[in-house]
Parts: structure tokens; sequence; C-alpha cells
């Protein structure tokens, strides 16, 4: 997974040969073995820590992923092929009645437009409640690895209801409806137990928790190793494969169009099983963090503590200790504990600005869907332009990570988490602003002009080439690579060893309350009010952007300073690796 350039490492503080008191350097090639230091959770063969001038002045760079990281890519892919392949038909399958015969516009429950749209966007709002459910059994209970292994066989549950009762003979005796519904909400149960603990664990794979020197020996360019950065590669890499895992919607529509819903929710759940053997059969290469006990309590007492002293400080034994003289005080934490606690607030501050962006995000498998339904389709399934998203996101992610993300360190050109949220909220609105043009060319083409789908259209919509809804989904996917992605990241370097799946949860929440907002606004997605609706998002989108820069963007010059307050927090023995012939259980 490395560079094959030999590098020359320089060691600080200085190392002596025994036989020659010269200092000397380590040559070493970066796809040698290291050994793993347990003390300070970084890898012992690089140089030591940058002085805060090599901070400023070298160029920071990133590592590659462990294979363990790859590994938990793989099932994240698993899922998320399973999550988009078979959510992505959930408009359709809601909004067109079932019909027996062979259609170009194939259905199962007819409840409408309204209904489709209220169902999906259900749908999508527990999907992002539920994290919290499974963050808290992992970080107080299970750990994140069983979690997700528990939380895998409620998802496998869920996805055989809904195959069952998508079957042809299941449609036509009425077991379409409450199946659909009592499946969505096992599923949303299952993948929200999954999404809180995944994406912590594959950023628990990379141990290096300081910035350390590094010589290469091809160019002679002392640089800095970064975590922060390698965290930040992480995370798009991981971002990638859930979009990569997305293009199922490429195969799910011919699927339904062609043979019917239920073989498209089959390879779904074969896909997904075939995830959880991968999780399952690579369990002795994961590093695992076990549960830390009543920590998230813990955290409750010590915000209330805070609410009460109006002071972020008075949890802390030394603030209690200093203004509680004389009594008798017991606390379950210290003072860095509090100080961890006070960056996730931090973190949640920040992430109160989303549920506006999740609001445009939703938009691309909800009313999109119903948008590209309403223009000439040329052969092209509705919803089979949902996957200009996640290829436009594949398209663009090497590019920032391989060419324009270098450059600009080179360059010196800080693109720190805030920028990047801030312009992810911008480029969102021109999805929207997109969305409303288009909306309002299909408006402006016969045969129905503003009552798209009339009989005079013969289910074909208005003389508008779908293809052009692609700009918008280009748009929406160059934005989740801004927020979305700088929003996972955020997550888990801001918070706490033992409560990263919570605060994950919480990261994700905001989904939820931005499918919340959604569900509110479905009495305007109706012809022609939700082209306004379009320009409203886009105008809204666009200024939380521009607010949310200059209210958080201080947080850019404390950046370091913050993702520095891991680096001395040792991880416990079980926290590594196991061997073949070590227990696999904790």
């Amino acid at each position: 997974m490395s560079s094959p350039d030999q590098e020359v490492v320089s060691s600080n503080p200085p190392t002596y040969n025994e036989t020659n008191p010269v200092q000397h350097q380590v040559v070493m090639n970066e796809k040698d073995d290291v050994d793993f230091d347990k003390e300070n959770n970084i890898t012992t063969p690089d140089g030591g820590e940058p002085t805060e001038y090599e901070k400023r002045s070298l160029r920071h760079t990133a590592e590659n992923l462990p294979v363990s990281a790859w590994l938990v890519a793989v099932v994240e892919l698993c899922e998320r092929f399973t999550y988009y392949g078979m959510s992505g038909l959930f408009q359709n399958y809601v909004f067109r009645p079932y019909s027996s015969e062979k259609s170009d516009e194939p259905g199962a429950l007819g409840m409408g437009h309204q209904g489709a749209t209220g169902l999906v966007t259900f749908f999508q709002f527990w999907c992002y409640i539920t994290p919290i459910i499974g963050a808290i059994i992992a970080d107080q209970y299970l750990g994140k690895y069983k979690t997700i292994v528990v939380f895998c066989g409620i998802y496998i549950v869920g996805l055989l209801i809904l195959v069952l009762t998508s079957l042809p003979v299941s449609l036509e005796h009425g077991a379409g409806l409450p199946g659909f519904i009592v499946s969505i909400l096992i599923i949303g149960l299952g993948t929200g137990g999954i999404k809180s603990n995944v994406a912590p664990l594959i950023a628990d794979q990379y141990k290096r928790k300081k910035m350390a020197l590094k010589t290469i020996a091809k160019t002679g360019e002392r640089i800095v190793i970064d975590p922060a950065l390698t965290i930040q590669r992480i995370y798009m890499i991981f971002y990638g494969c859930i979009n990569l895992g997305s293009l199922s919607l490429l195969a799910t529509p011919y699927m339904e169009k062609y043979i019917g819903f239920w073989t498209a929710y089959l390879l779904c759940l074969c896909m997904f099983a075939a995830g959880t053997a991968v999780l399952l059969l690579g369990r002795k290469f994961y590093v695992v963090r076990p549960p830390q006990g009543s920590i998230i309590t813990d955290a409750f007492k010590a915000l209330w503590i805070m609410l009460k002293n109006r002071n972020m400080d008075a949890p802390k034994p030394s603030w209690q200790a200093e203004h509680r003289a004389g009594a008798q005080v017991s606390l379950p934490w210290d003072d860095h504990f509090i100080d961890e606690l006070k960056r996730a607030l931090v973190a949640c501050r920040v992430f109160a600005f989303y549920p506006i962006y999740w609001v445009v995000y939703g938009q691309f498998s909800g009313n999109f869907v119903t948008q590209a339904a309403q223009m000439n389709g040329h052969g092209i399934p509705n919803d089979l332009m949902q996957n200009f998203d996640p290829i436009s996101i594949i398209v663009f992610i090497p590019i920032l990570e391989s060419v324009v993300y270098p450059i600009m360190r080179r360059l010196k050109i800080p693109f720190r988490p805030i920028t990047r949220i801030a312009l992810g909220f911008v480029v969102a609105s021109l999805a929207m602003m997109y969305a409303a043009i288009v909306q309002h060319l299909i408006y402006s083409a016969g045969p129905c002009y503003g009552q798209p789908l009339c009989d005079a259209a013969g289910g074909k919509g208005n003389d508008v080439h779908i293809a052009i809804q692609t700009p918008a989904y280009i748009f929406i996917g160059l934005s989740e690579i801004f927020a979305s992605v700088s929003g996972l990241e955020y997550a888990y370097t801001k918070a706490p060893p033992s409560m990263k799946s919570f605060v994950q949860s919480m990261y994700l929440l905001t989904n939820a309350f931005g499918s919340a907002i959604a569900e509110a606004l479905t009495p305007a997605a109706f012809d022609p009010a939700i082209m306004w609706m379009f320009v409203g998002l886009a105008c809204a989108s666009f200024l939380c952007g521009i607010i949310f820069f200059f209210v958080f963007r201080h947080l850019n010059s404390q950046e370091d300073d913050m993702n520095a307050l891991d680096a001395d927090d040792p991880l416990p023995e079980e926290d590594h690796p196991r061997g073949p012939n070590e227990p696999h259980d904790h």
C-alpha cells in the first residue's frame, strides 16, 4: 500500500552507532515491515516530532491506508450497494400502482407523488435517528466491531421481509404496503447501527497520533507526516467506496423495469450477505477498541455540571478541588477527559448548520427522480439518473486527492475542514439553482407544459431530454466531497477516543433533522410550487455556507491544537490486531 521510493529517515532524539559515536541515519524502504510502538501509538522507524518551525515551513503529507482499513471499506461498499440499490427504487415502488403486465413505468403501492416523497423522506429520517442507538451500544457495551455484526443481522432480516413482500404474489394479495413499512423500520435500524460505527472503525485502523519527520532519499526533501491529512485521505477513500457501492443503481432500475422489484431487492440482499461475510472472515485483521463502560453517561453528567455552573471547566477535578474546598467530591474522569469533551462540543456546534445541507442532498433521491419522470427518458429509467452523483464523486476524488490537494500543500495554501464544508454548502446551492432552471424548462415544454405527465404525454413526460439533469447531480456530488467527507473527518478527529461512535451519530443526526425539514416541505412537492422550493433551497444553502464560514473560520487556526489532544492517549492492549493463535474475543 506504500510508495516504492526509498527514504532516509532521521530520528529525533539522535541515535548513535555503538561502535562509532557519530550520529547516523536509518535507510529504509516504505514497503518494509515496521514495528509498532504500543506506548506512543506511532511506528518507530519514522523520525521524531517536528518543531513548530518545521511544522510551519515543511510540506505536510499523508500516509497510505493499512490493509485492515481497506477491509472495512469493502464492508461499507457492500452495505452502500445494498442501501442505494434498494432505496433508490423506493420512489417508484411507492409512487406507481402495481401492474401484472410489463410496463415502462413499474410500480407497486400506487400512493402517488406526495405519498412516495413522504415515505421515502421518513425512511431517510429514520436511518439517521437510529445511529444514536448503535453508538450507545458500541461505546458503552459491545464495541464497534461486535455492534456492527449485531446490526448486520437485523439488516438482513429487514431485507428478507422486503424481498418476500415485493414478490408479485405478495403484491397481488395486499402484503406490499405493510411489508414495506415493517421492512424499512427494520432496515433503518440496521443501517443506523452500522453507520455510526463503521466510519470511526475505519479511522481506528490508522494508529499514528503524532506528526513525524521524514526525509525522501530520492529528492532530499524533508517532509512532515501529518496524521490529520491521513485521516482526511482515509475518509476520501471511504467516501469513494460508498459511492462505488451506490453504482448499484446502474443495475437495479433495469431489473425493476424488465423483471420486477423483487429481483433488485434480492441482488441487494446477496451483496449485503457478501459484505457481512468479509466482516466476519476478516476479524483477526481489525484493530478493535473495546467499549469504555459508562463513558456516555459520564459525558452527560459532565455536561450537566457545565450547565449548572455555567462554566466549561467546572467538571474538571482540578476545578472542583479549587472551588469546592473542603467538600468531598469524587468524579469518574480526569481533566483530560473534560478537554476532550469540550472539543467534541465544538464539533457538535459545527454540525448545527448541516440540516439545511441534508435537505438539499436528499432531493437527488426523491424530487429529482420525480423530475426525471416528467421529461422524455428516451428509454432511460427515471431513477437511473441518480448514478451521476456517485460517478462524479468517483471521478473527482482521485483528482482532488492526487492532484489538487498536493499542489495546494506544496504552495502552502491551507484548505482546512471549515473552509471545505462552507464551500460544499455553496456548491450544493448551485445544484438547487440548476434544478430550478430544469423545472422551468419542463414547464415551458409541451405537450403538457405546467402539468407534466398529463394524458397527452402518453406517459413519456414533456419534450425535454432527461440527460439535461446531469449537471445537478455533478454539483451535488462535488458538494459531498467538500461538505460530507469533511463532516465525517471532523466527527472523528474532534471526538474523544472513547466517544467516536457517539459523536459520529451526532453528525448523522443532523441528516435526520434535514429529513424532518424535507418532510415539512412535502406539501410543496407539487407542480408548479416545486420550482420555487428549489429556488428557496438554493438561497438557504448559499447563505448557510457564507454564515457558517464567518462564524467558524477561527477554528481553522485551532485545528492542529485540537487534533493533538489524542496524541498522548495510549490505547489499551486489546486495541491491537491479534495474531492467528490469539483469542479473538475481549
